[in-house]
């Protein structure tokens, strides 16, 4: 009996390992190296996410099947650990991957977690009890032909592959719908374009939106290029890259089983220690992610702004109400999911300065930063993923627009005279609007005053709608 993180008394086994004995849970499917890694790296209490552990594990029954497609490893034990993966993928065990994130470097402590795992479970499969290592085990075993170098950059790739392919490519494309459709629903609401702040020339909320949908495109597009960057992988590069300890045969066989499991491309990277020394297509993908959060938080930004008042404000705009505003003003109401999607954009961008310093800080054929590297890139992924879900439902969904208040910007603008450049000159129609705005009047009023032309071709001229569509 041994006492646990919480004080009580439990059955223990012995397990040993280089450093010596170690006592685990009896209830344990982890071994020694995931004992002690538990210990050390008392942390955060952040784990690395479940769907990294899935591939790690889809990795591991690839590898099993190859191994024994290639004579090494024989038919009942490659079999058991290819069974143990699926039942660990259904959902049993997840709780025993239990390493903290910020640990050794290079990910070691999270595969032999796996490892040590698969090759309890798969024990117990073949009558065994777990740590009986002799029927199976985990580094000769279900780490066979592989190294943690070569198999935790794989798999940083595939997860954030899988999860921007599912998770958040969608979710961008229901928000780009969502403001091509507004786009076309207020193709004729005229409203004035605003830059530096001030007031420009007229255009219509149709346009507007279509920028804004246009850039979620953009970013659409950058996702996708990132994720033909994490299709190659340098599984059975190993240790640095040179292969050793695997056969011939294994890398393509174990890809193939990858793909035909998850339906996929992957493909071997066409330099190993490229792959290994340098993370080019995390790189790629982190600044995919940072880039769209960038976008995204100018959308936001710019419907705060468009929002803003309702009484002192631009006010152009109103966003669905979600909840009360204030604990102190009553009836106050704030563009509170606008506000969500900039927190999770600042959180991405520092996320993206955690991949950039790891990157750059690894050394001759590793980066040993990899933990937190997948880490960072699969928390972006999904907090971006479920935030733009919810700010396209919760937000743009239901926008409405202040036609009214939109249409009396735009026609009593001063920078309307921009239109008159053409016919009456730059310094004259800069005079004009100086004086619309020292006497407050409208630029058709100064213009009639001073018999600039008269008012059926002012009005023509300077009809917002036709200046929208540029005429």
């Amino acid at each position: 009996m041994h006492r646990n993180k919480l004080g009580v008394f439990v059955p223990y086994r012995t397990e040993n390992d280089v450093l010596g004995k170690v006592k685990i849970e009896s209830t344990a499917y982890y071994g020694s190296e995931t004992q002690r890694a538990s210990e050390n790296f008392r942390i955060s209490g952040i784990r690395i996410q479940s769907t990294f552990i899935k591939k790690y594990l889809v990795l591991k029954r690839s590898a099993a099947l190859a191994n024994l497609q290639c004579g090494n490893l024989d038919k009942k034990r490659a079999n058991a650990i290819a069974m143990s993966c699926d039942l660990i993928l259904s959902g049993r065990l997840m709780e025993q991957f239990v390493v903290d994130v910020f640990q050794a470097g290079a990910g070691t402590s999270v595969n032999m977690n796996v490892n040590e795992v698969i090759a309890n479970c798969a024990i117990e499969m073949l009558g065994g009890r777990k740590g009986n290592y002799g029927i199976i085990h985990p580094n000769d075993h279900v780490n066979m032909s592989q190294s943690t170098n070569d198999t935790f950059h794989t798999v940083t790739r595939m997860s954030a592959n899988n999860e921007v392919k599912k998770s958040l490519i969608p979710s961008l494309q229901k928000l780009s719908s969502l403001l091509g459709k507004k786009s076309k629903e207020l193709v004729d609401t005229v409203k004035i374009g605003r830059t530096h702040l001030q007031d420009a020339v007229p255009m219509t909320f149709g346009q507007e939106f279509s920028g804004y949908a246009e850039s979620v495109n953009y970013c659409i597009k950058e996702l996708a290029s990132a994720r033909k960057a994490l299709m190659e992988v340098p599984l059975g590069g190993t240790a640095i890259g040179t292969g050793i300890n695997s056969s011939k045969c294994y890398a393509s066989s174990a890809i193939k089983e990858i793909n035909r499991f998850e339906h996929e491309r992957y493909k071997a990277a066409k330099n190993r220690f490229a792959a290994m020394q340098n993370e080019y297509a995390e790189l790629i993908c982190s600044n995919a992610l940072k880039d769209t959060a960038i976008t995204l938080n100018k959308i936001a930004n710019d419907f705060r702004l468009l929002a803003s008042g309702p009484s002192a404000g631009l006010a152009e705009l109103s966003l669905p109400a979600v909840q009360p505003g204030s604990s102190i003003m009553p009836g106050k109401i704030n563009p509170s999911m606008a506000e969500m999607l900039n927190m999770v954009c600042f959180q991405v961008l520092g996320n993206s300065t955690v991949v950039d310093r790891a990157a750059d800080s690894g050394q001759l054929e590793l980066n040993v930063f990899m933990p937190v590297i997948a880490f960072n890139l699969l928390f972006s992924i999904e907090i971006l993923s479920n935030a733009v879900s919810v700010f396209a439902d919760k937000c743009v969904k239901g926008i409405k627009i202040d036609r009214e208040r939109a249409r009396y910007f735009a026609e009593t603008s001063a920078e309307l005279a921009t239109a008159l450049s053409p016919y009456i000159g730059y310094a004259k129609a800069a005079d004009i609007v100086r004086e619309a705005a020292a006497k407050k009047r409208s630029i058709i009023d100064v213009c009639l005053k001073r018999k600039i032309m008269d008012e059926k071709e002012l009005k023509r001229i300077l009809d917002p709608k036709k200046l929208a569509k540029g005429v």
